[in-house]
């Protein structure tokens, strides 16, 4: 590992790109301090104190919503629409032909598309969380101006964090959005350990070994989930033509554990959090039935209830299956096999290679989605054993860090490699 670092930082070119990216997250993290002045700063914090559904999305933009900062939607717009985008890809089939087929240009008239839709999704964002700080009283009367003004900022943050991250894309360094998400959560890291630091009395000594013991479990857990894959062994039929050979070839398919990413877990999360959100918009209303209506289902939905675990679980369970669909389609992956002069030993090309590769899919998903779901209530069994509450542990959190560290490195040695060649 010293070894390559030194390569690393010895390289010119290869350290002024970590430099540049390095300096756009700085950028970043300056943009989550630059607030809205429309806020009582006192009681906003307070606010996100005390409702852990904003809390934990504060936290996946470094405190950018806590602070009402510019970017305080973070790319949040930006991931809904990737998200969106791919779920069209299913229902018309002329923007999955668009996505899959029509190659490099394709694929950036796919990306525009999702900018596109960052913007309104931004829009309404904002919008909705000013108005939920108005029924709270944080914000107080604005006219329609400086509510556009508001909106207008707020979606201005969103598409430069979109732009930040294209860029940082560009180095190969690590994905540009990840990269973000990744200091928005690692930035709020040092604050949860002092924070439990502070409140540390000796009899919360074993709670404390027991929740360093699971924050290794899950890091170690979610490297092996990450990286785990299944290979399908596949053979390429030798063709001769005249005096040249060539397949005759044998390589395999990798199949991995954890096909979807931390996308569930996002997708997952977006839907949990929407019927709280919408249900604190009308917990003070005049009329007894809709509050207490809003109160029951707004603390049925709070992180840590029993009825909350069970039904996120579910979610990213069953979202991880939906979008593994997504990403490896069995039958196409079979067509191109045989188009190639390519076949799993054992198994006839076409509809049986592909029943063959979504029956071994499926089990292996099983397990991954398992984990992915373990993964998002591991912070609600681990305060619930040790009745400390801190994101240190992870879950969500966690897997998108180890999985932006992984894949950076992979791009990193990827690149080592290729200067390599470069010099034989």
């Amino acid at each position: 590992m010293l070894k390559k670092l030194v390569r690393v930082f010895k390289d010119k070119e290869l350290r002024n790109k970590i430099i540049y990216v390095a300096a756009m997250l700085i950028i970043f993290r300056l943009a989550a301090h630059i607030p809205i002045p429309i806020v009582d700063a006192d009681r906003l914090s307070d606010f996100f104190k005390s409702n852990q559904l904003l809390g934990l999305l504060s936290a996946f933009t470094g405190g950018g919503m806590e602070n009402f900062s510019l970017v305080m939607l973070g790319v949040g717009p930006y991931i809904t629409a990737s998200i969106i985008m791919q779920l069209l890809t299913m229902i018309f089939p002329q923007i999955k032909e668009m996505y899959q087929e029509a190659g490099e240009a394709g694929r950036q008239k796919f990306n525009q598309y999702t900018r596109c839709a960052t913007v309104p999704l931004a829009m309404l964002q904002g919008f909705a969380m000013i108005t939920l700080l108005k029924n709270q009283g944080i914000i107080g009367n604005i006219d329609r101006f400086e509510m556009i003004i508001a909106i207008s900022l707020i979606t201005a943050g969103t598409i430069f964090l979109m732009w930040l991250g294209e860029l940082i894309s560009e180095k190969k360094i690590g994905n540009g959005i990840s990269l973000i998400i990744f200091a928005g959560i690692v930035s709020g890291i040092p604050m949860a350990i002092s924070q439990t630091i502070a409140t540390i009395t000796p009899d919360k000594y074993p709670g404390i070994i027991s929740l360093l013991v699971m924050s290794v479990a899950v890091v170690l857990g979610v490297v092996i989930i990450t990286e785990a894959q299944r290979n399908i062994p596949v053979s390429y039929a030798r063709r001769v033509r005249g005096s040249k050979t060539s397949g005759g070839v044998s390589t395999f398919l990798p199949l991995k554990v954890n096909s979807a990413g931390m996308i569930p877990l996002i997708f997952a999360m977006s839907i949990m959090l929407f019927p709280g959100i919408v249900a604190s918009f009308f917990v003070g209303h005049s009329n007894e039935i809709i509050s207490s209506s809003a109160s029951f289902i707004s603390n049925i939905f709070q992180p840590g209830n029993l009825i909350y675990g069970i039904l996120y679980f579910i979610m990213v369970f069953l979202f991880t299956y939906f979008y593994t669909s997504i990403v490896f389609d069995p039958k196409n992956v079979a067509e191109n096999l045989q188009k190639h002069g390519g076949f799993v030993p054992g198994m006839r090309p076409g509809t049986n290679t592909a029943e063959y590769l979504g029956k071994v899919l499926s089990r292996i998903t099983f397990l991954g989605a398992s984990f992915l779901g373990l993964i998002a209530v591991i912070p609600f069994i681990a305060q619930g054993l040790t009745n400390i509450t801190t994101l240190a542990v992870g879950g969500a959190s966690v897997l998108i860090v180890v999985g932006v560290v992984l894949e950076s490195i992979r791009q990193i040695d990827s690149q080592l490699t290729m200067r390599d060649y470069d010099e034989l």
